[in-house]
């Protein structure tokens, strides 16, 4: 009979060893992923976010400059401006603001495809899942059967032995 420690088969101590190793090397490979891809999209948050707060700055710093400036100029477009009558200047100033709204609808349309292009971590999703699995379906291997102790062996000796 050969020994069965001869080199060639690794100890229980040494399996379960790698084992943890390999598994803490899984666990923060995962996280390492799962972190990527978060800040990929919290970046497109951040992209979006600026375009939307972007668009409201324009929108309530240009109305009353852009609204003044184009009734007044499509009122002198229509003929007001020399006494030809032209448009009212109130519809001047509804068509002064169309067009700021409508340039504020833009910049949210910009907004919301940034933000529709967030999704959620896929890949760290799937690799969880998969791990998951597998460790669901890890049997431990049978263990022997417990060896008890002779009341005339000393306890201490018997703990110091087996935690060396």
């Amino acid at each position: 009979m050969s020994d069965p420690f001869d080199g060639t088969e690794r100890s229980l101590g040494q399996l379960v060893a790698s084992a943890t190793a390999e598994m803490s090397a899984l666990v923060h490979d995962e996280i390492a992923l799962a972190k990527a891809e978060i800040k990929r999209d919290v970046n497109r948050g951040l992209l979006g976010s600026a375009f939307g707060i972007f668009g409201v700055v324009v929108l309530l710093f240009s109305l009353p400059m852009l609204s003044f400036a184009l009734a007044y100029g499509i009122n002198a477009w229509t003929g007001g401006h020399n006494g030809d009558g032209g448009l009212n200047l109130a519809v001047c100033f509804l068509i002064s603001f169309g067009a700021s709204f409508l340039l504020a609808v833009l910049l949210f349309l910009f907004a919301y495809a940034r933000f529709k292009k967030i999704k959620k971590p896929e890949k760290s999703l799937a690799s969880a899942k998969e791990t998951a699995a597998i460790v669901q379906n890890v049997k431990p291997h049978p263990r022997p059967a417990t060896v008890t102790v002779p009341a005339t062996q000393d306890k201490s000796a018997s703990v110091a032995r087996s935690s060396a």
